[in-house]
């Protein structure tokens, strides 16, 4: 494949209202291996005889876990492979389980070309119920200029 074939949007190509998704199934796996990963080893996430003594009843996934879900669908379907993450607000709202299936969704909201900066709404469904919400800003490519 081509480089050209794998780059994503240029900022010319893209529309406020324009948006994409990724959903995944977390497992056990899933929370073990990000515990690993990111050191957090809270037993909210891990230990199921802890967990359902917390308000959680039982064990829940990392709350990056789920928010990790929106840079795969910035940084694979929009704006694509070449934006660079500038910034992310997160808003946690529920809980994310064993067995859930979580669907990142990201939406053009502003487009600021002469920055190339464009500004996405951010949110994270279990369902029809959002998990976390929030905003990114990310960088995009600009078409080279045609030489003179």
């Amino acid at each position: 494949m081509s480089l050209e074939e794998r780059r994503g949007a240029y900022i010319d190509e893209l529309a406020v209202g324009q948006t994409a998704s990724f959903s995944k199934t977390v497992t056990d796996a899933d929370i073990v291996l990000f515990a690993g990963i990111s050191g957090d080893t809270n037993p909210v996430h891990l230990d199921e005889q802890y967990a359902g003594q917390t308000v959680f009843r039982g064990r829940i996934a990392h709350g990056l876990l789920s928010a990790s879900l929106l840079s795969a669908v910035l940084g694979t379907k929009l704006p694509g492979p070449g934006c660079i993450y500038l910034n992310q607000t997160l808003n946690f709202k529920a809980p994310v389980r064993i067995g859930d299936t979580v669907t990142a969704r990201v939406t053009v909201k502003e487009i600021f070309p002469d920055k190339n900066r464009v500004v996405l709404e951010t949110v994270c469904h279990v369902g029809n119920k959002a998990v976390l919400d929030g905003e990114a800003t990310v960088m995009v490519p600009a078409r080279a200029e045609a030489a003179e």
